[in-house]
Parts: structure tokens; sequence; C-alpha cells
């Protein structure tokens, strides 16, 4: 009963808001931003290797770092977990839809980060920012600033958490055969330890594992696809067919494979969600743009080029069509097909570092907001309990039911961040055309000031203004100049 409820309500929301506000906010700055995201691609390419370059002493985030870093946390349940999701429930038409939402999200992506930069403000340690910052200093609405702060709290210290719980639960007993609910008590165990004072130590830890791991699942899922290249124009056939085959219009395929990419897609590449601006405003950079630029080329990197390799894996080995496996079984099923038993071993050792890193990733994203709205020590001590405790839910409820749950938060969010972007984007856009016209003029590191922005949006603004930005700009310049 409570799941058919869940069930229509999430079907409502994406069918006729979510799916559609996607998509026109997606074209919408596509085109406003003169096709931002292919007419500047080799720009992106430029400043990763500019941050690249740089030595590994600074204190400032790099481009090149940040993209890392963006990379990193993105890699995970999304890409093996998601895309056979939605494979297994769309057909191998979601794929085709998957990739339209980060072609054309790419662009919105780049307009919410760069609003990040544009409205972040300096904290204790380092910048801080994201939606609920451009919304209240931009919009000036306080109450849905801190709407959307809680919304981020519910999405991904909750919700998000009892996916990943839910996934690594579900690779490990299919590979191992551990009983799902002491494993879902050890995650939280472990997981309410490190929230309450053990974080820092990790960090470390992961800093180092989740970028391995991540390079390690890309090369080895590149290598099954360069040997069945042969398979290729057959598996992609297969792909277009279903999206728009006479047989799925028919059937009402290409409805569930629309919905199942684009909810799946977003899940992992999270373009206009309002969750990756909260990272891009803390990157020390001369200019806004850089980072909406770096963020557009993560949502490329994290769906067309991850994302695919995932898909393939498991068109290749028909899996999806004759097993009955849904989620990360089903890509369990598929490597070990191509690899042998290696293939659900590495899956599960990897899925366990993606997905407990991004448990504490989606943590610190609900602290970060909860601090915007609130100081109270009793609200943060209720807020960590109640992240133990979804992420052991996560492991005693049922794929179906956490996938759901997770749209449904997932898309109030969403809402939320591209109405945001909507009324906002237009400063995106001139912070673009000012980066644009100094590289035109042949300025190799632009900087932005906020004079060049409206008066009644500039007063608001608190960083691109002051002696801070030209000094940290400076200092950029600097150091670009001396890893030539």
């Amino acid at each position: 009963m409570i799941e058919n409820i869940i069930n229509n309500i999430n079907d409502f929301i994406w069918t006729y808001i979510m799916i559609g506000l996607l998509l026109i906010v997606a074209v919408w700055f596509t085109f406003k931003s003169g096709f931002v995201q292919f007419r500047n691609l080799g720009e992106m390419f430029r400043l990763l290797g500019e941050g690249a370059a740089k030595g590994t002493g600074q204190k400032t985030v790099s481009s090149f770092q940040a993209f890392c870093i963006s990379l990193a946390s993105r890699v995970g349940t999304g890409n093996l977990a998601g895309v056979a999701t939605a494979i297994a429930l769309g057909g191998p038409g979601a794929v085709f839809w998957m990739w339209i939402i980060a072609i054309f999200g790419a662009a919105s992506a780049f307009i919410e980060s760069t609003l990040a930069q544009i409205f972040k403000v300096k904290g204790d340690r380092s910048f801080v920012g994201g939606p609920a910052y451009y919304i209240q200093q931009g919009l000036g609405k306080r109450w849905a600033a801190v709407l959307f702060a809680i919304s981020i709290t519910i999405t991904f210290g909750l919700i998000f958490n009892s996916v990943q719980s839910n996934t690594i639960d579900a690779a490990v007993n299919e590979t191992f055969g551990y009983n799902k609910n002491i494993v879902g008590l050890f995650i939280t165990v472990i997981t309410l330890v490190i929230i309450f004072g053990g974080i820092h130590r990790i960090a470390v830890v992961s800093s180092v594992v989740v970028p391995v791991m991540a390079v390690a699942y890309i090369l080895l899922a590149l290598g099954i696809v360069v040997f069945n290249i042969t398979k290729l124009p057959e598996v992609i056939g297969l792909i277009v067919e279903n999206a728009f085959g006479f047989n799925q219009v028919m059937g009402g395929g290409v409805g569930a494979a629309l919905m199942q990419g684009i909810r799946r897609g977003l899940f992992s590449n999270e373009a206009g969600l309002g969750s990756a601006p909260n990272a891009a405003a803390t990157a020390t950079v001369s200019h806004p743009v850089k980072q909406g630029f770096i963020q557009a080329l993560g949502v490329f990197t994290d769906t067309l080029i991850i994302c695919t390799c995932t898909a393939f894996i498991i068109l290749f080995s028909d899996h999806y069509a004759t097993s009955g496996l849904n989620g990360i079984r089903l890509t369990q099923a598929a490597l070990s097909s191509e690899v042998g038993a290696f293939g659900a071993f590495f899956v599960s050792i990897a899925i366990f570092f993606f997905a407990f890193t991004s448990i504490l990733g989606n943590y610190y994203y609900g602290e970060a907001n909860i601090l915007f709205f609130s100081k109270n020590k009793q609200l943060m001590l209720a807020y960590r309990v109640f992240v133990g405790f979804m992420v052991l839910c996560g492991s005693v409820l049922s794929l179906n039911v956490v996938w759901t749950l997770a749209d449904i938060s997932m898309a109030i969010m969403g809402i939320i961040n591209l109405i945001a972007i909507l009324l906002l984007g237009r400063y995106a856009l001139i912070a673009l055309r000012d980066y644009r016209a100094q590289r035109k003029a042949g300025i190799k590191s632009p900087v932005f000031n906020a004079s060049i922005l409206p008066d009644h949006i500039a007063d608001r603004i608190e960083y691109w203004k002051g002696e801070d930005q030209e000094e940290d700009a400076k200092k950029e310049e600097s150091e670009n100049e001396d890893s030539i």
C-alpha cells in the first residue's frame, strides 16, 4: 500500500514536472550560452592542463584538482548500479536518453557552478557556497534558500545514503554471501563512528583510494569495450532502436526508456540538481566561469564516458534481457561474464569504496546546509543519528523502494534549484561574455570583477570586488607563469 503511494507520487513528479523542467532548462541555457559545452570544450581542456602543470604545494584548489575531486565523487553508485537499473527498467534505449541529458545538461551544470562561484563567501578555512547562497543573495529569498538547504540535507544526507548502503549490501551479499542485515549494521556503526569524530583520518585514506579505484574501473571498462569492439555497432544500433523504434513506441517503451535514462543520468552526473555547486564554490580561481567549464566537462566525463562504458559492458553480455537481475547485481553478472569471477569481486570492492565515501560526502553536504540556517548543536546531533538510521534502513529496504525515495527527494531538490538558475542564469551568462571577451583580447587568465553585474546584484556579492580577490587572482596568475 505505502509502496504504491510512493510510486504514484514519484511517477507524477517525474512525468508531469521534472523531466520537462530539466530538458527546458538544459536546452534554454544551451542556446543562451551559445552552446558553451561545445564551443568552449577546448578551453575546458586547457584549464585542466593549466591546473595539472601547477606544483603540488599550493594551498588553493586548482581547476585540475577540482575536476579530479568532482570525478572521484561522481564515479560510484550511479555509474555502476544506476546505469544497470536504467537498462533493466527502461531497456537499452535508456542509455540514449542518458546521453541526451548529459549533452544538454552540461549547460545547466555550467550555469549553476558559475553562479556558485559568483555568490560564494569566505568561510573559516575555505570558500563556501552553493544554491542556498545564490538563492539568498541573488534572489533575496531567505525562505527559498532555507527550503533548498533542508531539501539537500534530506536528499543527500538521508535518502541518497540509503541508496549507497543498499548498493553496498547487495554487492557484498552477491559476491561473498554475507547476511545483508549484518553488513548493514556494520556500515551503520562505522558511519556513526566517523561522523562523530574520525572523519579527517578516513578522508585522507579515501582521497587516495577512491581516485585509484575510479581509474582502475575506467581502464577495465575501456579494455572490455576494446575487446568487444566488433559488437559495438550492434549495441549502438540496439540503443537507438530502443529509444525510437516502432515496437517500442507501440508498447510504451520510449516513455520508460526516457524516464529511466533521465532519472539515472541525473543521479549520476547531477547536472542541474544543485549538489555540485556546493563543491564548485570552494575552489580558488580568478574567474567564476572557470569552475563552470570544469563542472560541464565533469558531466561529459561521468556520463558520456564512464556510464557509457558500464552500459556497453551490460549490453555486450545480454544479461539485462535474460537474467532478471537489477542494480549492482546486473553489473556484477555482466562484468563476470567478461573477465570471470574477478569481475564480481572487483565491483564489490570498488562499490564499497565509492559508496561508503559517498555516504561521508553526502553527510557533509547535509551538515554544511544545516549550518547555513541553524547553529543549533542539538539539531546537528539529531541529524547525525538520523543519518545512521537511514544507512541502516537502506540495507533492509527493497531496491525499488530505495530508488523511488531517491527519485522523489532528488526531484524536489532539483525543481528548487532549476527554478533558481532560470531566474539567476543571466548573471552567469554576463560572466561568460566577460570571460570570452578577455580571452579574445589575449588575456590568458581572465579576472572577474563584480562591477560588470547590475548594481543591485553587485552590492550583494561579497568576494569578487575586494582586495582579497585581486590578491588571489595575482597569486594564481603567478603560479601559472612559474609552471610554464
